[in-house]
């Protein structure tokens, strides 16, 4: 089974645009921009890069108690010390100098992404009125990992999300997962990964319709929360990907109901149309990686219109059968 390859008219183009979540002359709710919040962001690498002693190492680590201990997890070192010595050996490294300095060349700015992290928290705290914004840290992680979600802090490591063709994009990232390591992509990356907090499910179903409904949940919690947030930058797909999916969601969807594919177990199957992928060959080598996902989204959004669920009870729902079925999922025509 092949994608359809269509010469789509702009007109239709346009039809199947409109099929999706759009964010075209999107306003942002001037109510909820006026929830107070708390939000503050300390830009770690700036200081970090710039201790020259061991007595200055020693200040910064006391400064930042929820840093050391969460973040540069001191607890598994035997001691202070041993933690300092490592980190000086990183401090003074020439490469790790380097990627410091392409980091803070290209996000010399931060305001506007600062203000896209209040702005969703201002949504976030709107849906859940208990929630308190954690602190934001930034960091040059050495490509150790993106981001760090604890309770009461969130770091970000800036060096994923440099341009793509930057000298040190590390070479066991493909290229399809670094295209989505851009600047626009962090803010909604990062509300997806927050959205797993609220994000209830039977762990005891472990079925692919499970999994696509997980998903589906997550990106829905992101676009509630960034509703003027494009969905290429939430899911991951280019508009051209996003445009010809919903062209071919007929074929993609008889695939999954003629594979009777929705309650399958094989995490090896379930991987081909959730997990990481240049596309899902299962489906044609021109369908985007997890598919599933998208087509959880769609079952998803398909849900909250049907039943006029608030986010907070969606994202409490595990039941993904009682979802699938209230949804009515049908592809658009």
């Amino acid at each position: 089974m092949t994608y359809i390859r269509l010469i789509i008219p702009i007109l239709l183009i346009s039809i199947m645009a409109s099929c999706g979540r759009k964010a075209d002359d999107c306003t942002l709710s001037e109510q909820i921009l006026n929830v107070p919040l708390d939000l503050k962001v300390e830009r770690l690498e700036e200081k970090f890069y710039q201790i020259s002693s061991r007595e200055e190492l020693s200040y910064f680590l006391e400064d930042h108690p929820e840093f050391t201990q969460e973040y540069l997890q001191e607890k598994a070192y035997a001691s202070r010390e041993e933690l300092e010595v490592e980190l000086l050996a990183i401090i003074e490294d020439s490469l790790m100098q380097d990627l410091n300095e392409e980091v803070l060349a290209h996000f010399a700015d931060f305001d506007q992404l600062e203000q896209e992290l209040e702005n969703a928290f201002k949504y976030l705290k709107y849906y859940y009125p208990n929630f308190q914004a954690p602190k934001i840290y930034t960091f040059v992680s050495g490509f150790s990992s993106d981001f760090y979600i604890g309770e009461d802090i969130i770091v970000i490591g800036l060096d994923y999300f440099l341009p793509a063709d930057h000298q040190y994009q590390p070479d066991e990232l493909p290229q399809y997962i670094s295209n989505r390591y851009q600047k626009e992509y962090l803010v909604p990356t990062l509300m997806t990964a927050i959205s797993a907090q609220f994000n209830k499910t039977d762990y005891q179903d472990n079925t692919l319709l499970a999994e696509m409904i997980f998903y589906g949940k997550s990106y829905h919690f992101t676009k509630a929360v960034m509703p003027c947030t494009p969905d290429s930058l939430i899911l991951g797909y280019s508009q051209d990907q996003i445009v010809a999916s919903y062209a071919n969601e007929g074929m993609i969807w008889s695939h999954f109901i003629e594979n009777e594919l929705l309650f399958e177990t094989n995490p090896f199957e379930i991987r081909k149309y959730t997990g990481e992928a240049p596309s899902t060959d299962e489906i044609s080598p021109d369908a985007p990686g997890r598919i599933g996902r998208w087509v959880g989204w769609n079952i998803v959004d398909d849900y909250v219109d049907k039943t006029d669920v608030s986010l907070p009870q969606l994202m409490e729902e595990s039941r993904s059968d009682q979802i699938f079925r209230q949804s009515g999922y049908k592809p658009r025509r």
